[in-house]
């Protein structure tokens, strides 16, 4: 059984139709890279998957479970309860670093395993240290967010997600807010959590990492999965003119495709 299986995804906003029928399934430790042009559907689809938006047809199941909707029968949004968490068990991570800015990185990362996870505050505290160690930010637990390059705030943010030990994280270009000379720092915490088994599906502009830590890609146009493989089948062998013309924007990094 996939991790995460998505079966005839369909989104519209009003009259516009932005997903019109995703097919994906991935497995557990799988690192997948969504490419594609802005407005393919790349976001939404993620947004989809942590039910921060709802889906209009399709089905999608993390380990068996039917998210957000029914499984069988009339098709019917669960309860807030259920909804809540169903979407603990999955991290996400966005542009914006969204910490709360009167309360410190450790602060920031313990909210969510006190209030959600139920841990004690010496728990939490325990667990935040160890994340931001993990992410590099040991000497920082008790700086707050001001007081961080956004480097550091993004790091934090991802600290925050994976403290929560979820069974799938969301990337959703996480580095596009950042300053080119932040952005590896940035990608390299992401590196270290790919090379742990951590299950993520990243949205990612940064082509380099992309074909260097994922182990496959989807690139996606018009709210269709138009190619999926690994790295070198689809940045090296497009098979449509629209990939074609996508990787050609880099072209220094991947030469003529």
């Amino acid at each position: 059984m996939a991790l995460l299986s998505a079966r005839d995804i369909h989104k519209k906003y009003d009259d516009t139709e932005v997903l019109k029928g995703i097919d994906l399934d991935i497995e557990q430790s799988e690192v997948v890279a969504l490419i594609g042009a802005s407005g393919s559907g790349k976001t939404t689809f993620l947004r989809c998957i942590n039910l921060l938006e709802e889906y209009h047809q399709g089905r999608i199941e993390l380990e068996g479970e039917s998210i957000g909707y029914t499984a069988s029968g009339r098709r019917r949004k669960l309860g807030e309860r259920q909804i809540s968490a169903q979407r603990a068990k999955i991290g996400m991570v966005f542009q914006s670093f969204n910490l709360f800015p009167h309360m410190t990185a450790e602060a920031n990362v313990m909210l969510g395993l006190t209030k959600v996870r139920g841990m004690s505050n010496a728990e939490a505290a325990d667990r935040a240290r160890h994340w931001l160690d993990r992410v590099g930010l040991a000497d920082r637990r008790r700086h707050y967010p001001y007081q961080l390059s956004g480097g550091q705030q993004q790091r934090v943010a991802i600290a925050r997600a994976v403290a929560m030990e979820p069974r799938l994280m969301l990337f959703d270009e996480v580095t596009s807010a950042l300053d080119p000379e932040l952005v590896a720092e940035v990608l390299a915490v992401m590196q270290d959590l790919a090379r742990s088994g951590m299950t993520m599906v990243v949205v990612s502009h940064e082509m380099l990492f992309v074909r260097d830590v994922a182990t496959r890609v989807v690139f996606m146009d018009g709210g269709l999965v138009a190619q999926s493989g690994t790295p070198d089948e689809v940045l090296h062998n497009p098979q449509t003119e629209r990939l074609r013309s996508f990787l050609g924007r880099f072209h220094g990094i991947f030469g003529p495709v």
